[in-house]
Parts: C-alpha cells; structure tokens; sequence
C-alpha cells in the first residue's frame, strides 16, 4: 500500500435545480467578472447558456462568452480565450459543456497569469505557479473534469493531443444537474460512461492490491455504471439511472478510487495518439485500446484480471484455471462494450485498416521519440507500444 495524499476540494451541487445557485456560487469563489466558455450549438438550442447568463446577470456578475469548443478541444482556441481574458480582465471562468470544455477553461486559466506559451506546461517544460478559478455547468457526464486535476489539449500543429495535471486546476465547484444529460445521443452516453470506467480502471489494475477498502469502492462503482448505462439506453429520461451516471463520473476521477496505488494510464496515453489521429470520440478509442493493453499485460498481475472478471463482469472463478477466467473477463468487457454500441479494436473505430505507418507516427509521439515510457502496470516502451497498436488493428 502506497502512501497518499487525497485532495478533492470541488463543491458538488447536485440535483435539479442546482442551477439556480451558480451567481451565488461565482461571488463565492472571488468571481466578479466571468468568462462563459461552452461548446457549440447545443447550449443555446437547450436554453442552458441563456439561463446562466441570466442568472449572472441578475445577480450582478458581470460576463463576456466564448464558444466553439470541440471535441479534443484545440489549443488554439484556448490561446484566444487567454487573450480575450487578459483583453476583458476576467477573474473567473465558467465552462458549460463536458470535459472538452472543462479541460480547455483549464488551460485558459493557466494560461492568463502565464508569462510564456501555455503549451509549455503541457509539454512539461514549464510549472504554472497560479491559474484563474475554473468551475463548471456539467452537461455531459464522461471525462471527470468536473472535479479532477486533469485537462487534455490538442495542439493542431502536428494533431499532438496531451494531458496535464496539477491540483491548481481543481474545479472550485461543480452543477451537476442529470436533466441537462437526457438529450445526449445514445452513442455520447455509451464514449461517456466507458471513459468513466476506465478512469477506474486505469487506477484498478495495478501492482499495489493491498488496500481492500479502495479496491471494493472501484468494483462497486465499476458494476453501479455498468448496470446504469442499459436503462438509459433504453429510456433517455431516466432520471435515477441519469443521476447514477452523472454522479459516477465525477467520483471515479476524483482520485477516490486509486487512493493507496499507483495507477497505469497506458490505454489513455495511447489512445491519445488514437484520437490525435483520426479526431475520434476519446471514450470509443478507449474501448478500442483497452482489451488489447489487457491481454498484452494481465500476466503483471494475473490475480487481479482475475478479481476484475469475476467481481465485475460476473465470470465464473474457474480456480484451476486463473489465465483463462482472466481472459473470460477480457472477453466480457468486449462484449459489453459491443452491447452499448462501442469498438473493441482500431478497424471498428475508425472504419478502416491503419496502417503500420501509422502506427509507427502514434509510437513516436507517444513515446516522444523513443524518450519516454508509459504505464506502470507495465512500462511500456516503444517497441510495447507498438505491439499493443498492432493487436488492436482488428
């Protein structure tokens, strides 16, 4: 068992009318002039951006709005967004989206006290000292952002897609509101809750498996978001099974179920370079990366591919033969991801054949040129990389 620190400092306002708070919530944290970050056009046709603009309004914040986030958000568009800051004199900043929007408030916020390129800091060459107030209107419940120390950038030059983390990033509060998800396409609601998961997942498999307590919180959570996606499948106005996906995605990225271990982040690191690519949904690369990451290292900690099948997808224990429960269990998450309309490999994912020269590009920036490894389960060095890439072709 590792030793931990848990630091979760986001205030979570839940339910349906959690949105009637945010004027008062902004004032809390210091916000007196806030810049309105969302998406594209689905804000506005819900009548949420009119709303919490309202709401500012008549409470005396003053607001200016920025829109045109996508999926993968663009590097881009953030560096408008730290000129439009500076420009406004913005204090606070207000994302009303999902994580695509989250995580570009995020680098907007590092990026406006920041003397030199934002981009420095995701790629690791600069640490941000101080950051503007980021808090967030939820609507698509998937990337966790909401209340993790995460953000994900894609810098178009050269379609380089990296991830940073620093707890200066942690939202200062959170309105969750799973009215706001019941209008998500069945296929966004499927990416969202695999990507929920394997943010679990990423921290499940690993070599530290002595602290129960947390392990039984990721299986429990694990099985909840596994048995909630199918009714909302089913009925896109299920409140209950909304509200368990919504409040899932938040507590599975929290840092709550990996406390006391070291996670492996492998099947993110390279789908990265998956959604880098081919501009696909992060939750489906997810998908289409996972089974072959896992087969390629269940044998690092066989025991626990052993407890996930069986604790989590319901396999059988046969205990004469641990390999092939653990790979029943692979085999399981493969059909469940079938089951909610996901990929299991690169082919189904992007439609087509990749090619080795495309899997060798992927290699090179995962590994940025042969410089770094990634996973801890089991480091992964280039030539691992690219073994996984090519099981996954399909």
């Amino acid at each position: 068992m590792k030793d931990f620190n848990f630091y979760a400092p986001t205030e979570v306002v839940f339910g349906e009318q959690s949105e009637e708070q945010v004027a008062a919530l902004v004032k809390k944290y210091g916000g007196t002039k806030v810049l309105v970050h969302y998406g594209g056009q689905s804000a506005k046709r819900s009548g949420l951006l009119n709303k919490i603009c309202g709401l500012l309004s008549d409470d005396g914040v003053e607001y200016v709005t920025l829109g045109g986030v996508v999926p993968n958000p663009r590097l881009s568009l953030a560096q408008q967004g730290i000129e439009l800051c500076r420009k406004e004199g913005i204090d606070f900043i207000l994302a009303i989206g999902g994580g695509s929007v989250i995580d570009s408030a995020k680098c907007i916020g590092y990026g406006v006290p920041f003397e030199g390129n934002v981009w420095d800091i995701y790629m690791g060459k600069a640490q941000p000292k101080t950051m503007l107030p980021v808090a967030a209107v939820l609507t698509i419940p998937a990337a966790g952002s909401e209340m993790s120390e995460s953000s994900v950038i894609t810098n178009e030059d050269g379609d380089v897609k990296v991830g940073y983390s620093n707890n200066l990033s942690r939202p200062k509060f959170a309105i969750l509101n799973p009215r706001r998800t019941m209008t998500l396409p069945p296929y966004q609601t499927a990416a969202g809750v695999t990507d929920m998961m394997m943010h679990t997942m990423e921290r499940y498999f690993t070599k530290d498996d002595d602290m129960d307590f947390t392990t039984d919180l990721a299986e429990a959570a694990l099985r909840s978001i596994k048995n909630a996606v199918f009714p909302v499948l089913k009925n896109p106005e299920d409140y209950r099974y909304r509200a368990q996906i919504m409040w899932g995605g938040s507590l599975m990225h929290n840092d709550l179920t990996g406390c006391g271990a070291i996670g492996d982040w492998a099947t993110h690191q390279l789908e990265h370079e998956l959604s880098g690519m081919f501009d696909v949904t992060h939750g489906a690369g997810l998908a289409a990366i996972w089974p072959s990451w896992a087969r390629y290292t269940m044998h690092e900690n066989l025991s626990r591919f052993v407890r996930f099948a069986v604790n989590v997808m319901d396999v059988p224990n046969d205990f004469t033969d641990p390999e092939g429960t653990a790979e029943k269990g692979i085999q399981a998450m493969e059909r469940f991801y079938h089951a909610i309309g996901m990929p299991i490999n690169i082919k189904e994912l992007i439609g087509k054949d990749i090619t080795d020269e495309e899997i060798k590009e992927m290699v090179r920036k995962c590994s940025r040129n042969n410089t770094i490894t990634c996973g801890n389960l089991k480091v992964l060095k280039a030539e691992d990389m690219e073994a996984i890439y090519k099981m996954a072709r399909g």
